[in-house]
């Protein structure tokens, strides 16, 4: 009974996969190549140096981030992946994320605009990403390893699919949080769409994008532990094997890199959203002690120091009165 009343969702999805990698396996090949290509030449470029040259560059941009403190911080927290011995897997897992959460950044950000310039496009997007943003990560790992085989690769793609909605919904919030009053100003001076978009909207919803940044980073992050199941290596494929072996050890070492990995690319994304206080440029002072960039007083006029004087040329003008005399007053 219940076969009569069964819809062949799964057969359906199978079959339509299929399709499309005979048809476009030739452009999946060339993706392959250019994510492969991009991955290597960036896990060489993290891997190859010292660890310390590698703690410092990081350390620099979290100086540049927050300050003194993230910087020795993170500092600190690499070394202890340096002392545990997963100095290469997390190296691996660095790159996979950051060139998947560059990816999907280059995706999320310029669908969050269209979407919020077009209530259309944002209405055929969210139940899109409702299905990216609800859809278990696993589930992504299948049609990438049928598509890309075993490897990065495919950590890679499923990483992009998981990681892209929070980027498009941020993005057309902070968008659409701009205050219509500005935005009509700069249409009343007469500035272009585009400009208005480059000078007016993307300046004052950057919180709102880099909050969508940071997320994207996030599940990026969690999802090359679980893209370990493919062969894409790293500190997820060190998790993975401390499942199969029952390793309690090993993975305490690679769950805590992880951890590490997490606090330190959130801490400093998060520091590139804040605002800033802006310092002021003129700061010195004249030759009195005043201020330089202060108003110039107007010098006071001759005589203002004497207060006798000053009354006098402040009061009003008085009016002298003569009393009539009377006409008898000769005699």
């Amino acid at each position: 009974m219940s076969d009569l009343f069964r819809l062949p969702l799964g057969d359906a999805v199978e079959t339509g996969v299929r399709w499309v990698i005979d048809v476009f396996g030739a452009f999946f090949d060339v993706v392959a190549v250019i994510f492969q290509g991009l991955y290597g030449w960036l896990d060489a470029s993290l891997s190859t140096p010292p660890f310390w040259v590698v703690i410092l560059v990081i350390a620099a941009f979290a100086s540049w981030s927050k300050g003194l403190v993230l910087a020795v911080g993170s500092a600190a927290g690499l070394l202890v992946i340096v002392a545990v011995g997963q100095w290469s897997n997390a190296m691996d897992s660095l790159a996979l994320v950051i060139l998947a959460a560059a990816v999907a950044i280059a995706i999320a950000v310029p669908l969050g605009i269209w979407a919020a310039r077009s209530d259309r496009v944002s209405a055929v997007l969210r139940p899109v990403l409702d299905f990216l943003q609800t859809m278990p990560a696993f589930v992504y790992l299948i049609p990438a390893m049928l598509i890309f085989g075993v490897g990065p690769v495919p950590g890679m793609v499923a990483t992009i699919a998981f990681a892209l909605a929070p980027g498009v919904r941020l993005t057309e919030l902070g968008i659409r949080g701009v205050d219509p009053e500005i935005v009509e100003a700069g249409h009343a001076f007469g500035a272009s769409p585009g400009r208005i978009l480059r000078q007016i909207q993307l300046p004052l919803a950057m919180p709102s994008i880099m909050a969508g940044v940071n997320q994207v980073i996030m599940l990026s992050l969690s999802m090359v532990v679980i893209s370990g199941m493919v062969g894409a290596g790293g500190l997820g494929g060190a998790v993975v094997q401390s499942l199969s072996r029952i390793d309690i050890g090993l993975g305490v070492e690679a769950g805590l890199s992880v951890v590490i990995l997490a606090m330190i690319l959130d801490r400093i994304t998060s520091g590139f959203s804040s605002p800033r206080p802006r310092k002021s440029r003129d700061t010195g002072t004249g030759a009195t002690g005043s201020p330089a960039n202060s108003t110039p007083v107007a010098a006071a006029p001759a005589g203002a120091d004497d207060p006798a004087r000053v009354e006098a040329s402040d009061a009003p003008p008085r009016t002298v009165e003569k009393t009539p005399e009377p006409m008898n007053a000769g005699v």
